[in-house]
Formats: structure tokens, C-alpha cells, sequence
């Protein structure tokens, strides 16, 4: 069996990654979603579990052994040398956790989707990247009809948190654009076409 090509997709807050990964998915890709599988393994691998508690105390999960999510996100979020560690922790378990899903495919190639490939260097392990890219307003009106508990300054601050389209276009293979007179099936299977071949 040939080893799948490992495609990263990414995209800003509210450009539509994960619309564009459900029409890869439609064309029969598997597709790890990095950040729910992110939270998963922060919940039930042992081992980051152990990491865990060892960097931020044992508050970090609940008596019944969940992830206490409030706790963390406090410790976290205005803490850039904390984030830094968590970081630390869960992209190397994400990573090892992708390349063994990633072994077990039989497929042209796999989509790892994640908010932060560029940010976090993620994308250097992969073979392509793909991104999706929108208009910042188009971006932040999807974000507060799909999020309304969310304020525009909060979806602005997660924006600063991100790197520019820009940057994320320079380093991609492949650009989706996500805007209402594009298209995106066409875009997706001219991509396809030439990952498959």
C-alpha cells in the first residue's frame, strides 16, 4: 500500500475550513480534524493527561476525570508563556495521534484540518498545504450568525491571535476562495484532481 500524501487545510477564523473539508469528505478523503481530536486526547490519553496535571496542577481536570476546560482556559489565555507550555504538550501528542491515523488510511491522500497549521509550524510535517481564505468582514458576519454569544471584538481579538491570510497564502500549495461569486466545488475538484493523480 502506498503512504497517503499528508495535506494540511487551514484557514482564519470564519473563512469555511471545515465547509471545505465536508466537500473533500463528500469525495471519499479522510479527514482528522486536529482540534476536536486535540480535545479528545487532552481528555483521555494517559500519558498528556499525566503532562497535564504535572505543568498545571491536578484542578486541571474534574473528580470524574474530564478536562476541566474553565480552569485551563483562565490559566491559558492571557498567558502567552502557559500557552506556550500547553502547546508544548498537546501539538506533539496531536502529531504522533495524526501520522498513526494517517497510517492506517488507504486513500491518495489525508486532510489534517486545523485553526492554527502556520501558527504553530504544524504544516512543515505535512507534504501540501491548502488554504481557505474570505474577506475579514465576510469572515467575522459567518462568525456571529454561527457563534451569536460572541461580540465582533472578540472575533477580531481571535483574528489577531491568527496569522494573515496573507502569510497563510504564501506558504500554501493550493488557495480556496471561500467569497459568494466563487464557486467552491470547481476549486475543490480541480485540487483533488491533481492530489489524486
Amino acid at each position: 500500500m502506498n503512504k497517503s500524501l499528508l495535506i494540511g487545510i487551514t484557514g482564519g477564523i470564519g473563512a469555511g475550513k471545515s465547509t471545505v473539508a465536508r466537500v473533500f469528505a463528500l469525495l471519499g478523503i479522510p479527514i482528522y480534524y486536529a482540534d476536536d481530536r486535540a480535545k479528545w486526547l487532552m481528555g483521555n490519553a494517559p500519558e498528556l493527561k499525566q503532562q497535564i496535571i504535572a505543568a498545571f496542577g491536578e484542578e486541571s481536570y474534574l473528580p470524574e476525570g474530564s478536562l476541566n476546560r474553565s480552569f485551563l482556559a483562565e490559566q491559558v489565555f492571557s498567558n502567552p508563556e502557559k500557552t506556550t507550555v500547553i502547546n508544548g504538550l498537546v501539538h506533539p501528542a496531536v502529531k504522533a495521534d495524526f501520522e498513526s491515523w494517517a497510517e492506517k488510511q488507504d486513500s491518495p491522500y489525508v486532510l489534517k484540518e486545523a485553526a492554527l497549521l502556520v501558527e504553530t509550524g504544524a504544516y512543515k510535517d505535512l507534504d501540501k498545504l491548502i488554504t481557505v481564505t474570505a474577506p475579514q468582514e465576510v469572515r467575522i458576519s459567518r462568525v456571529l450568525q454561527r457563534d451569536p454569544q460572541r461580540s465582533r471584538e472578540q472575533v477580531l481579538s481571535i483574528m489577531d491571535k491568527q496569522s494573515s491570510d496573507s502569510k497563510k497564502n504564501k506558504l500554501a500549495d493550493f488557495i480556496v476562495t471561500n467569497t459568494e461569486d466563487r464557486l467552491l466545488i470547481p476549486q475543490v475538484l480541480r485540487i483533488h484532481e491533481q492530489l489524486s493523480s
